[in-house]
């Protein structure tokens, strides 16, 4: 299944926490497609999870090229993030065995149920295989994430509300709007000069 990384995300992480939406009803799948499919997301491809201590980071969420989206969690003051990517399709023991590691690598699989742990160099994912796609959980770009915290947002995994949809593609759909990077109105038609940015009096 091909992948896209993800954008890397700013040392001062701005995180939106949806612990308390859990109890909440989840969306239906009308709700979720007139949320995300104009973005390029295949609403079968939505979800969310629950992970202790952790907050969703929203700059991180992104559509993939096959329709799917990832998004990151992160642990204030560890640096310690999860990412959870959706992928079409249901992954088998070829699928998983065929796929490197988000870090590089051939994986080691063991299945347990629908669920296959991959594995190799001391670098955990574990593969979620849900009804017509495959949830696959990493441990961000530092991939330093416990494996207990990755087994728990595994565990945790589920259909988001209609809030947490809005939070979660919230950036995602700013991107759309605007059609393109975002206009300066300080830089010199003419070359590639810096920003323009006076000095007042006294330097």
């Amino acid at each position: 299944m091909p992948r896209r990384l993800l954008f890397a995300l700013p040392a001062a992480l701005v995180a939106i926490g949806l612990s308390g939406c859990g109890a909440a009803a989840a969306a239906t799948p009308a709700e979720i497609a007139e949320r995300v499919s104009h973005l390029g997301v295949d609403p079968a491809l939505v979800v969310t999870t629950t992970i202790e201590g952790y907050d969703l980071a929203p700059q991180s969420v992104n559509e993939t090229d096959e329709g799917g989206m990832t998004a990151t969690w992160a642990k204030p003051g560890t640096g310690d993030m999860i990412t959870v990517r959706t992928d079409p399709g249901e992954m088998d023991a070829d699928g998983c065995a065929a796929q490197q590691l988000w870090g590089g690598g051939e994986a080691a699989c063991i299945q347990d149920g629908a669920t296959w742990h991959r594995s190799a160099g001391g670098i955990d994912e574990f593969a979620v295989v849900q009804e017509g796609r495959t949830v696959v959980i990493v441990g961000g770009d530092g991939l330093g994430a416990p494996r207990d915290d990755l087994e728990e947002a595994a565990a945790g995994l589920r259909a988001p509300t209609v809030a947490e949809v809005d939070r979660m593609f919230a950036e995602v759909q700013r991107r759309h709007d605007r059609g393109g990077p975002v206009e300066r109105g300080d830089i010199p038609e003419d070359g590639d000069g810096a920003p323009v940015d006076p000095s007042g009096e006294g330097g």
